[in-house]
């Protein structure tokens, strides 16, 4: 909470005692992102074993050259039904401090990319925009496209990784499903939530991150979870994101979830709603059907593919 707290007060601070619109902007950059090369406790530690990607690209934003840093967790995916999964991180840590997230993505059963924005750990330096994270993020789906092609291809963002990714799904339509975890609805309606929001800021937000007006654009289906005990960014933010969606969708709320805990805490949650909403397998299951096909042998039944909502919409639940 104390993140937010000090974004908006710098922006009325800014606001009333700068007054330059580049000012204004490079300070609510600073604090919406708070780029850093650090990573979250120990988490560190478990990036160990995944492999190190780089991704390149000319920034039509910046004019020059750009290059991301990125983990990749799964090796060559068993088969065409294993789904390969970006992932988008939120404020303030590198890459590294998702590893821990990343592992239950994989263990959920996805081969996992997670990058850094430019200006986060061992991306191009510089000060992050919402212009500039969401070209990093589209270099990054084109890049999972081109080596993995025949798979089905899953974003995910939490927190501020959310409105990202869901800008992302607004903008392609080769995905086959978003999920999104304590994300909001856009930066106003963030600070709004404070005890003070009624405070007119709204007009000197410069990084909107809007992302309830682009979740009525994109074409696959979608997956909003959201702690119950969230401080950071109040549930309800989560519920209004997911009632906008016009696609097959589903809202998962962990009771007890807090703004970093809900993945872990909701895991059986998680798996649950996978295979209602994608009709994933649990990755035991897979194997274990990929090992009958191998020997011959005929599985009770074969593992479903993950369904897209642009080729079997009807198959699909459209609520919890």
């Amino acid at each position: 909470m104390k993140s937010w707290y000090l974004f908006a007060s710098a922006t009325a601070l800014v606001a009333l005692l700068a007054g330059g619109c580049s000012t204004l902007d490079e300070r609510q950059r600073e604090w919406i992102f708070q780029p850093s090369d650090r990573s979250w406790g120990n988490s560190e530690a478990m990036s160990e074993g995944m492999e190190h990607v780089w991704i390149d690209f000319e920034s039509k934003v910046t004019g020059q050259p750009a290059r991301l840093h990125g983990l990749w967790l799964g090796g060559a995916p068993a088969s065409a039904d294993t789904p390969v999964l970006l992932y988008l991180h939120g404020a303030k840590y590198n890459v590294a401090g998702s590893a821990p997230r990343m592992r239950r993505m994989h263990e959920l059963g996805f081969a996992v990319l997670a990058i850094d924005y430019r200006g986060f750990g061992k991306s191009s330096k510089a000060l992050p925009s919402e212009d500039s994270a969401r070209e990093d993020a589209r270099a990054a789906w084109i890049w999972l496209a081109a080596r993995h092609p025949k798979q089905h291809r899953y974003i995910f963002g939490h927190s501020l990784g959310g409105a990202i990714g869901i800008d992302l799904a607004s903008h392609v339509n080769d995905e086959s499903g978003t999920i999104v975890e304590s994300t909001f609805t856009s930066i106003a309606d963030v600070v709004s939530s404070f005890k003070w929001g009624w405070l007119p800021f709204g007009p000197l937000i410069t990084q909107r991150f809007e992302a309830i007006s682009k979740v009525r654009s994109i074409g696959a289906p979608l997956l909003v979870v959201h702690g119950s005990a969230d401080s950071l960014i109040n549930p309800t933010l989560g519920r209004k994101l997911y009632e906008a969606a016009t696609v097959p969708k589903q809202f998962v709320l962990v009771e007890g979830g807090s703004h970093h805990s809900t993945g872990s805490i909701g895991e059986a949650q998680y798996r649950a709603a996978l295979g209602q909403l994608f009709r994933m397998k649990p990755p035991t299951v897979l194997a274990v059907q990929e090992e009958a096909t191998t020997s011959h042998e005929t599985p009770a039944a074969r593992p479903a593919m993950p369904v897209h909502q642009r080729d079997a919409a009807s198959a699909l639940p459209h609520k919890i």
